[in-house]
């Protein structure tokens, strides 16, 4: 079994510290734990600008929000790794730092709460769903027109209590997060990525590093999922195809199936009135490919027009 060296067995790992974050972080220290039982796994915890700032929408904060001060402490050494939810992560990292680790993804799909723990189609008239997300706003004008959509913030417990009548009837979550805190009894309904297109890297962990730090690559390597690997390369690829971090709602969702890999995308208009929506075939190995081909697709489907509006001067590109 690998041991580290004896003068360097502390290994330092950013975490965001709330209970989800420090869920997540277990997730991946725990096997680590396992293959290296000589290394000391020290958590420590940064404060993010996306936590401080309880007030502003999420909306327009931008992707990158919850990482950017964690990155900021790999930069300058003061951390070995940060444990990150892929789906927070920008498609560009800075200068400097690598995923040096995607874990093997849990239920990737968007769960549905509410006070009267019914279906989505069941819920009444004028329900208050509580939702930060442009996406899950557009898919909820689609797929539930008869609820109104209210803005939320806080952490998953703060979320699940707000969804009791305090400020909102309900609210659309991931599931992996609220499985990971021990608390899917709370779920109504598990809403199909067919309708609720997740966004990319949902449900996956991802660990940051010093892209010059090869023994944190090698370290890594027992947590690593090829599979997934490919998956969330897809789907990341497509977004920064679309632009990245532009705020348009936007979803996409790969799955390795032998040596194909399929992907289902999603882009709408904020207020969901258009809607493009593609299913696309590919090589596992060739995920950048399959990114492109998505982009074609929503392209040959008028998608680009949204795009232009929101970032005047975006031409398409490719991988």
């Amino acid at each position: 079994m690998p041991t580290a060296n004896k003068n360097d067995t502390k290994i330092r790992v950013g975490s965001r510290g709330s209970a989800l974050a420090l869920a997540q972080d277990e997730e991946v220290i725990a096997p680590l734990r396992r293959h290296y039982p000589d290394l000391d796994f020290e958590v420590v915890t940064v404060r993010t600008s996306g936590d401080a700032d309880q007030s502003a929408p999420l909306a327009g904060m931008g992707l990158g929000i919850f990482v950017k001060e964690l990155e900021q402490e790999l930069l300058n050494g003061h951390l070995d790794m940060a444990v990150h939810s892929l789906k927070d992560m920008p498609t560009k990292l800075p200068d400097g730092l690598i995923l040096g680790a995607i874990l093997s993804r849990k239920d990737a799909r968007d769960v549905l709460v509410n006070r009267w723990n019914c279906p989505l189609d069941e819920l009444p008239e004028g329900a208050r769903i509580g939702t930060s997300s442009p996406r899950r706003t557009a898919q909820l004008i689609n797929n539930a027109p008869q609820v109104s959509v209210v803005p939320i913030r806080g952490n998953v417990e703060t979320r699940l209590r707000k969804t009791q009548g305090e400020e909102t009837d309900g609210a659309v979550l991931a599931a992996a997060g609220i499985i990971r805190l021990g608390l899917a009894d709370s779920i109504a309904e598990y809403l199909s990525p067919r309708r609720f297109v997740p966004p990319p890297g949902q449900g996956v962990l991802a660990v940051e590093i010093r892209a010059d730090d090869q023994r944190m690559q090698n370290l890594l390597k027992p947590v690593e999922d090829a599979a997934t690997r490919y998956e969330t390369t897809a789907e990341r690829a497509f977004l920064e195809l679309i632009g990245g971090g532009c705020q348009l709602p936007v979803g996409a969702y790969a799955r390795c199936m032998g040596d194909e890999l399929l992907m289902i995308i999603y882009m709408s208009s904020e207020d969901g009135s258009k809607v493009f929506t593609a299913k696309i075939e590919g090589l596992k190995h060739d995920p950048l490919q399959l990114a492109t081909d998505a982009y074609l697709a929503v392209v040959e489907r008028g998608g680009h027009e949204l795009v232009k509006a929101v970032r005047p001067g975006q031409e398409y590109t490719s991988f």
